[in-house]
């Protein structure tokens, strides 16, 4: 139990002010009050509601009692017949609790919780800096434990600060087995779920103090005795509620490799590295996927493709929008940028979708801006060069001309891909993917004649091909028919040959520098 060995060794070092800054206050006093009982310390435990309470205050009995009995708990089973909690007068207000340990109380353990909203005051300050500076004679151990501790800096010099241990994946998996034993013996019936989806569960719970793991598998296996998409959706909100406001737009994509139509080789790549991203597989020395890089044609399925990473990978989907980061004071556009990151990481295992990265990162009108879009850019490289959460960077672009250098060098991305426009074979899955999606049974079209006459369109393009067409037979209350479609694809002016000169110029860029998607 690393927690209780780093604990003691401080309280044998004679440290004379700890600060253990947790949500998790049962998980402290717990181990406070065995620390107490095998030290065979006085055990007290101050909070605004109650007051300074002797814990384990005894009649001649020289084993100390559970905290558990007294502070937070309800194990009253157990306790010795002569031990019970004193409460000491007069102590409600932090600055009398402490005037009560620094001129009356003897040597111990003395437990404040939540006592942060009262250190700013000079008297309590002055009062704590007096029990800490007489710990070598008196032996009174101040240990502060709240969500936040801010410590002044005559206090911090005296005082080590101490984070309870986050569960681990296999502390996890182990919280895991515990819930699946206690819901088979209480229902006589064990708990069925996907293996994938399983997996994804234990892993989206790691980083979360260990009250939250076991609460969040508890819900997740006793609701209905079935571990769903929708347990992981419960959990991704959860954390998203946690991190509060930021840039991020957070959703647990329901799409998968068959939702969208070609881009084989990019799906094989995501394929093989999709075990290793979530901790299914490992090898040594083996790094964790970090992103990639997807150039192309607009409407080629650059979009579709990430939000199809993170369904099949079964994470969720954090969309970063530089639009909203964007502030009219100096600095804040960076720290909202940190933020954003920093809540992406506390999301992990995720996918970091960046839709049209160039808009954003643009640094040719470098000056124009004060310098706000290479700053933004330093930012950006400088956590894609040091992150080491299980983040999946997908970035989408479609103008290379204003991707800044720094971000195309090797090593930034782990593949750069090119998105072009379907072939005539993809054509063909991609109608047949729209076509379905709409009820309409592909057996009734002539598919190779439509995906013949619709060269040089996108799978955006196909797609509104078949919504347009099918308003047409809503208005005439006729079936969709083949005809519908070529007459649509007719009337159709697609953007490559629109914009043909800028899409050659693109593909020419990409044929030595990218690998193709397809």
């Amino acid at each position: 139990m690393p927690d209780f060995r780093e604990l003691s060794a401080l309280l044998r070092s004679r440290m004379p002010l700890i600060a253990i800054e947790t949500v998790e206050e049962g998980k402290a006093l717990r181990l406070l009050d065995r620390i107490a009982r095998e030290g065979g310390m006085d055990l007290y435990a101050w909070t605004v509601a109650d007051g300074l309470v002797h814990t384990n205050f005894r009649y001649g009995s020289s084993r100390p009692a559970g905290l558990f009995a007294t502070v937070g708990g309800s194990a009253e089973a157990g306790r010795d017949a002569s031990e019970h909690r004193q409460p000491i007068a007069d102590t409600r207000t932090l600055e009398a609790a402490l005037q009560h340990v620094d001129k009356r109380a003897g040597k111990g353990l003395y437990v404040f919780l939540d006592p942060h909203p009262f250190l700013e005051d000079p008297v309590v300050a002055r009062l704590l800096r007096e029990i800490v500076l007489d710990h070598p004679m008196a032996e009174r151990t101040v240990v502060l434990v709240a969500p936040r501790i801010p410590l002044s800096s005559e206090l911090a010099r005296h005082a080590v600060r101490m984070a309870l241990a986050i569960p681990d994946l296999a502390r996890v998996r182990e919280i895991l087995r515990e819930e699946l034993a206690l819901h088979e013996k209480a229902s006589g019936k064990a708990v069925r779920g996907e293996k994938e989806v399983v997996a994804s569960l234990v892993h989206q719970v790691v980083g979360l103090a260990e009250e939250d793991v076991r609460r969040l598998l508890r819900n997740a296996i006793r609701d209905d005795g079935l571990v769903t998409t929708a347990d992981l959706e419960r959990i991704t909100r959860y954390k998203q509620e946690m991190l509060g406001g930021s840039a991020l737009e957070v959703e647990m994509s329901p799409l998968g490799p068959d939702d969208i139509g070609g881009l084989a080789r990019l799906k094989r790549w995501l394929e093989l590295r999709r075990p290793v991203f979530t901790g299914e597989r490992s090898a040594p020395g083996l790094p964790v996927p970090k992103g990639v890089l997807l150039l192309g044609v607009q409407g080629a399925g650059k979009s579709m493709a990430a939000r199809v990473t993170a369904g099949s990978w079964r994470v969720p989907l954090l969309r970063l929008d530089f639009a909203g980061l964007y502030d009219k004071f100096t600095g804040e556009t960076e720290r909202k940028l940190r933020e954003a990151l920093r809540a992406a990481e506390a999301m992990a295992p995720a996918v970091l979708w960046i839709d049209e990265i160039e808009k954003g990162l643009a640094t040719s009108d470098a000056e124009s801006d004060g310098g706000l879009s290479r700053r933004i850019l330093g930012t950006l490289l400088t956590w894609m060069a040091e992150r080491t959460s299980r983040v999946f960077l997908v970035a989408t672009a479609n103008d290379i001309s204003a991707l800044p250098p720094e971000l195309m060098r090797k090593g930034r991305f782990d593949e750069i891909f090119f998105v072009d426009l379907p072939e005539e074979a993809v054509r063909k899955d991609i109608l047949r993917i729209h076509l379905a999606r709409r009820e309409q049974p592909a057996e009734r079209f002539d598919l190779d004649g439509v995906a013949a006459v619709t060269e040089d369109f996108s799978g955006a393009e196909l797609e509104q091909l078949v919504v347009a067409a099918l308003y047409e037979t809503i208005a005439e209350a006729r079936v969709l028919a083949t005809e519908d479609l070529l007459a649509e694809a007719a009337r159709t002016r697609p953007l490559a040959r629109v914009m043909a000169e800028k899409i050659e110029a693109l593909r020419a860029w990409a044929a030595e520098r990218c690998v193709p998607a397809d």
